[in-house]
């Protein structure tokens, strides 16, 4: 994976935490709901955000992997490539 991919996908993924962190803590706060009810919602809502965040990280890890797949493919490819060409050139 190329640097300037990997930033992109790292600074996707930050700004989504960052504004989701943002928008519970403003629906929290502007809530007019009595304190329990406000419990049982931040509870939702942060059980919500665990599952979104755990599956963010699941698919960067996914993609990770994949990109590491490709790299093993494509050195498997030119290592060889080399060799034989230093061989010839002796």
């Amino acid at each position: 994976m190329s640097d300037s991919k990997s930033k992109t996908i790292l600074t996707l993924f930050a700004g989504a935490l960052i504004g989701g962190a943002m928008g519970f803590a403003a629906g929290v706060l502007l809530a007019p709901d009595k304190g329990s009810e406000t419990r049982k919602k931040v509870k939702e809502k942060l059980d919500d955000f665990t599952d979104d965040f755990s599956e963010k990280v699941n698919d960067i890890v996914n993609q990770f992997g994949e990109a590491v797949e490709e790299a093993e493919e494509v050195a498997e490819e030119t290592v060889p490539k080399k060799k034989t060409r230093k061989k010839k050139a002796k």
